[in-house]
């Protein structure tokens, strides 16, 4: 039977695609493994009972009653009274825990009298999710003692206990979450992270597969199967793993939407056209740096290092407003960046996808841009020269 040269080009990509047992694992056990790993990590969602310590010096029944209100928090679990400030101290530096409430001598008769003694609180903030959450329920402990004693004071002084409590919030504020009220960590962190490590892996194996056609010499061949065309030839090779890396991030999408029931506030084919995007994005980025560095080791490297700063400038770990322009600017230019997006408004917001176009574009100019590249690329196949 005689095969075009596309047919004969995919038939070799799934070949050489099935001997390679570490390229299979790169493409669907890492990120399955990893999926599984951080939905098991943080199956809670949000943090809760961070270890927390007590140093009450006063012993009064109103230090009693700030420890109770602070061990009935659900951000903390105060495990631990210690005795005096230093030890205290010893436990945050043995690991012990993550902050401690220090409650003076004399403090109940001075916040009576009118004293003002003072209510201090030390949080370790070199761990920052559970030190920031030690603060929250320190700070939350601290302003509802004093709004009591001041309530109590003014209320002994004749005031209306309605008018007292009138006069201390004079405001009602409410607060409210929007998208993730629940304040779910799962929700926020997995679904960039493991586009992350999806574009990672996509990043290493198009990489791979492309360059050790050059490293081994058989990128002739290669060539000649495609008859001669390089875009023949990519696409013979990068065909299948476009299918199965897709297939990779649609079951990973079928598991955050429909088994851990993240929110999906708009049609789930609008999540996986992303995907599908997504993946052929980051598969021409991989061209791009193949075509400028046809070299296995100084392609994989470059690929690996944007890879992995990925999940810091592409804005879901820190606003990429908020960054400087020199290093915001790069958050641009890799596929990351958008899908980040397009989950923003589609998954989480749930907007019409009319006003994430741009986006999806954007994700299209990536195959656009490697065909620029092609030329030159395929100048380097066809005299193959290794740099060890």
């Amino acid at each position: 039977m005689k095969f075009t040269p596309l047919i004969q080009s995919l038939r070799r990509g799934w070949l050489s695609l099935g001997r390679r047992w570490v390229v299979v694992t790169l493409m669907a056990l890492v990120p399955f493994g990893i999926t599984w790993f951080f939905i098991n990590m943080m199956d809670s969602g949000l943090p809760m009972k961070v270890p927390a310590a007590v140093v009450d010096l006063d012993q009064s029944a109103l230090s009693r009653k700030v420890t109770r209100n602070l061990a009935s928090s659900q951000a903390l679990a105060v495990d631990y009274k210690a005795e005096s400030f230093h030890e205290a101290i010893d436990d945050v530096r043995a690991g012990k825990i993550f902050g401690f409430f220090y409650i003076p001598e004399n403090f109940q008769r001075d916040a009576i009298s009118g004293r003002g003694p003072t209510l201090s609180y030390y949080s370790n903030m070199t761990f920052f999710v559970p030190g920031t959450l030690a603060f929250k329920g320190f700070k939350t402990a601290a302003v509802t003692t004093t709004g009591g004693v001041v309530q109590t004071t003014l209320v002994q002084s004749g005031v209306n206990e309605l008018a007292a409590g009138a006069l201390l919030q004079p405001v009602v504020i409410n607060e409210f979450g929007m998208h993730n009220p629940w304040l779910n960590y799962n929700i926020y962190l997995s679904n960039s992270f493991l586009a992350g490590v999806v574009a990672l892996m996509v990043l290493l194996v198009t990489a791979f597969t492309v360059c050790d056609e050059m490293k081994t010499g058989s990128s002739p061949q290669w060539l000649r199967t495609a008859g001669g065309s390089m875009l023949i030839a990519l696409l013979g090779k990068l065909l299948p793993q476009t299918i199965v890396f897709s297939a990779v991030g649609i079951g990973i999408q079928s598991i955050l939407y429909g088994y851990c029931h993240f929110p999906l506030n708009n049609h789930v084919m609008h999540m996986i056209m992303a995907m599908v995007l997504f993946v052929i994005a980051c598969q021409s980025l991989a061209v791009i740096i193949c075509s400028i560095l046809p070299n296995l080791r100084l392609s994989l490297s470059i690929l690996s290092l944007i890879g992995i700063l990925s999940f810091s400038i592409t804005g879901f770990s820190f606003p990429v407003q908020s960054m400087y322009g020199s290093v915001g600017v790069f958050s641009y230019i890799v596929p990351l960046r958008y899908y980040f997006l397009i989950y923003v408004d589609q998954a989480l917001n749930g907007i019409p996808i009319f006003y994430s176009r741009w986006y999806y574009v954007a994700l299209l100019i990536f195959p656009l841009v490697s065909l620029l590249g092609l030329p030159r690329l395929r100048r380097k196949c066809l005299n193959p020269v290794y740099v060890p």
